[in-house]
Formats: C-alpha cells, sequence, structure tokens
C-alpha cells in the first residue's frame, strides 16, 4: 500500500510542476490568447478552473505535511527567512494600496510556499531532480505537439514574434525560460546517470531545440551562462590551497570581463536583435526608482504595485508610455512589494543558501549536488530583465523554496564534512 502511495505522491509531484510552470491551462482556457494572438479575448478569459487547481494543490500539501507534521517542522525551523518574507507578504494589507488584491494573492503565495516545504520535507535533492526531469520531459512532449499539431496554440502568429514557438505557454519567453531550466535539470541528470543516459542527453537537446525555436534570446544566454558557471564552481571541490587562487584568478577575469560587456553593450544587444534600452525597460526603471522612494520600507503592499490606471504603477506607465504587467526586473518588484525590510530579509535568506549550496558541493561527489548553485545563478539572471523573484503559483519561487529548505536540513550533517575537506 505505501509503494502506492508514494508513486501517487511522485506523480502529484510531477504534474504540479508542469501546471505550476503556467502551462498549459492559461493558454487553453485564453483560447490561444497571447501576444500577437487575439488580444481582445484575453479580457474575458476566465481562470477559475486555475485557481481551483491551485487551491487543490494547497490542501493536499497540507495534507500532506499533516501527515509528516515532525518533519515539517523540523524542515520549516530551518529557514526561517522564507516565513518572515511570508508573513510580511500576510501582514502588508495593513498599508497596502490595493488590499482587496494582496490578501488573495498572499495567500495564493503562502499556498505555494506550503508546497515547497512538502516537496523539501519529502524528498531528497537527487530525488527532486529526478521528479523535475520527468516533468521537464512532459513539458517538451507537450510543447512539440502543441506547435506541430495545433499552431494556432502552439506558436505565435501575428505581430513582431510571428513564427516563434510558444509550446504550451501563452508567450514565447515564457517557453523560453522554462526550457533553460529544463536544460539545465537534463545537464545534471544525464552527468549522474549510470544506465539509459540516452535519455537525459535526448531531454537535453529536445529542450534546447524548443529554446532556439521560441527565439527569446535572455533566456538562451542565461542558460549558456548558467551551465558555462558549472566550469567555475567545479573549482570549490578542489584542495584548498588550489581552490583559493582560482577563485581569485577568476574574479579578476569575471570583472575584465564585466568591464568589458559593460564598455560595449550597444553593440552586442544590437548583434543579437535587442536595443540598448532592452526593448523600454532601462526608459521604464528610472519611473520605478521615483515610486520605490516614496514608500522605500514598507513598499505598496504585495502585488499592490501595478494594478490598473488607479494604481502606482499607472505613474510608470504615464511615463514611459507603455502598460507593463511589471517591472521586468524581480529586485524592482521584491522592493516596490516588501520595501527595504524585504529586500534585506531576501537578501539574508539568499546568501544563506548560497554559502549552504557551496558546502554541499564540497562533499557530496554528485553532479546533482550542484543543482542549488547553477539554479540559484540561472535565478538571478532570469530576474534582471524578467520578473518572478516572489511570485504565487510561480515555478521558480517554488524552486526556490525548494531548494533553500533541502540545503538548510543537509547543512548540519556537512558541515562537519567540509571541515575535514579542506
Amino acid at each position: 500500500m505505501s509503494k502506492y502511495l508514494g508513486t501517487a505522491e511522485r506523480w502529484f509531484v510531477i504534474l504540479s510542476l508542469i501546471f505550476y510552470s503556467s502551462g498549459p491551462l492559461p493558454l487553453i482556457l485564453s483560447g490561444g490568447a497571447g501576444q500577437g494572438i487575439d488580444e481582445e479575448s484575453t479580457a474575458v478569459v476566465d481562470y477559475t478552473l486555475q485557481q481551483s487547481f491551485f487551491f487543490v494543490n494547497y490542501l493536499i500539501s497540507l495534507v500532506l505535511l499533516t501527515l509528516r507534521w515532525k518533519k515539517a517542522i523540523f524542515t520549516l525551523s530551518k529557514d526561517r527567512t522564507i516565513w518572515l518574507l511570508m508573513l510580511l507578504a500576510v501582514v502588508s494589507v495593513m498599508w497596502s494600496f490595493s488590499p482587496q488584491l494582496t490578501r488573495p494573492r498572499s495567500i495564493a503565495l503562502v499556498g505555494t510556499s506550503l508546497f515547497g516545504l512538502y516537496i523539501a520535507s519529502r524528498f531528497s535533492i537527487r530525488e527532486q531532480l529526478k521528479l523535475l526531469g520527468w516533468s521537464c520531459g512532459l513539458i517538451v512532449i507537450l510543447s512539440f505537439l502543441f506547435a506541430i499539431i495545433i499552431p494556432y496554440y502552439g506558436t505565435m502568429a501575428v505581430g513582431i514574434h510571428t513564427g516563434a514557438w510558444r509550446g504550451i505557454y501563452v508567450h514565447k519567453n515564457v517557453l523560453g525560460k522554462i526550457m533553460g531550466l529544463s536544460g539545465i535539470v537534463f545537464v545534471l541528470l544525464a552527468m549522474d546517470a549510470k544506465a539509459k543516459r540516452w535519455f537525459p542527453w535526448l531531454g537535453l537537446g529536445l529542450s534546447f531545440a524548443l529554446l532556439l525555436l521560441s527565439k527569446s534570446s535572455s533566456a538562451t544566454i542565461n542558460f549558456l551562462t548558467a551551465i558555462g558557471s558549472l566550469a567555475i564552481y567545479s573549482t570549490f571541490r578542489w584542495r584548498f590551497h588550489l581552490m583559493v587562487p582560482a577563485i581569485i584568478a577568476i574574479s579578476i577575469l569575471g570583472g575584465g570581463l564585466s568591464w568589458w560587456l559593460n564598455q560595449n553593450s550597444a553593440l552586442l544587444l544590437g548583434s543579437i536583435g535587442k536595443d540598448p534600452t532592452l526593448t523600454g525597460r532601462t526608459e521604464m526603471w528610472p519611473h520605478i526608482m521615483e515610486m520605490i522612494w516614496k514608500q522605500p520600507w514598507l513598499g505598496y503592499g504585495y502585488s499592490a504595485f501595478w494594478n490598473d490606471w488607479d494604481s502606482p504603477g499607472a505613474y510608470v506607465w504615464y511615463a514611459s508610455r507603455w502598460t507593463p504587467p511589471n517591472s521586468h526586473n524581480g529586485f524592482l518588484d521584491l522592493w516596490l512589494d516588501f520595501g527595504l525590510v524585504g529586500v534585506i530579509v531576501f537578501a539574508i535568506g539568499f546568501f544563506q543558501t548560497l554559502l549552504k549550496s557551496l558546502n554541499v558541493v564540497r562533499v557530496d561527489k554528485y553532479w546533482a549536488s550542484f543543482w542549488g548553485l547553477v539554479y540559484l545563478t540561472y535565478l538571478i539572471l532570469g530576474n534582471i530583465t524578467e520578473s518572478a523573484l516572489i511570485a504565487r503559483n510561480d515555478i521558480f519561487w517554488l524552486l526556490y523554496i525548494t531548494i533553500s529548505f533541502s540545503l538548510a536540513i543537509d547543512s548540519s550533517s556537512t558541515d562537519k564534512m567540509s571541515i575535514q575537506n579542506l
């Protein structure tokens, strides 16, 4: 009986991860609406079914956590910064510009975090990576089927993105960033695989093909950078007397490269079809900073800044002459939602997780141990031009929570081992 329950739990996680990646329900419920396809239909879409799914997910997660309440409490106690952010989101309704939005969205954020807590308390990092591999494999297959069999849904049909694939998602850029994530997962699975290695390598090839077909240049660059970082992070497995000079050399080279990229940014962006303003982002960000300094400490309340023409975000829309749904920068949206207090809490938690992931890399010889480091790299890169840092019902926040809790659990057992390896 326990075997069947374990299988059911795994499929619950696999299918949930697909829906947390934003597909395919939003695309189906909208009837194929999205940028470049029948924009008017997006105004009358009923997402009740999708919201019901997430509610059921929260409920099942809570039940499963209750069944293993001792492990859940132990896991929960290992990373207080996440739950400080959750508390801040919930209480921000008291000063929120739009409390009617903050209240349900903060509850959804807590529900998402419960699911992340469940995964971390139930599965090891290696098991989580395998479950992600199954989810990504299904996403890849479905995306090819949507694009080839029902191209009205699977591709962008009108406008500047005509011909770009979007698979099971409402926009090509969503497919791009999910395929970047998928590629990272399959690389690590392939490096650790001892049998049937063709499966993860095939997954990597198909993920990269979809990444190119999405024509998402930012996601492609972020993926290649994250994979390239594996070579750098491998130096942390070296002996201390070799690791320190290597890190110093890498830091010097990285600083020089960063300076060169900054000096030649306009030329480089033009070579990949991007304008120096990153499609108006850099022109919008100064106006967002103006609004941040009006309420710098606690922000405008969770998910309350961007709403309608009566919301604070309307000032940015008027000033920048376009209507983005967010800052297109996760760190700016974090500040808008939680203020400087939230930024500091998140930064503390992030660097704690980063240090723990470095420690795990030093003592664990499996490639799966690089998952935390590479994912944090991909998360930071992605939030420079997109906003998916602390987002409800979103796979990127979900995975951050899962990794943070998982590494926190493992840290006590790896600390002694890392000292012995110095």
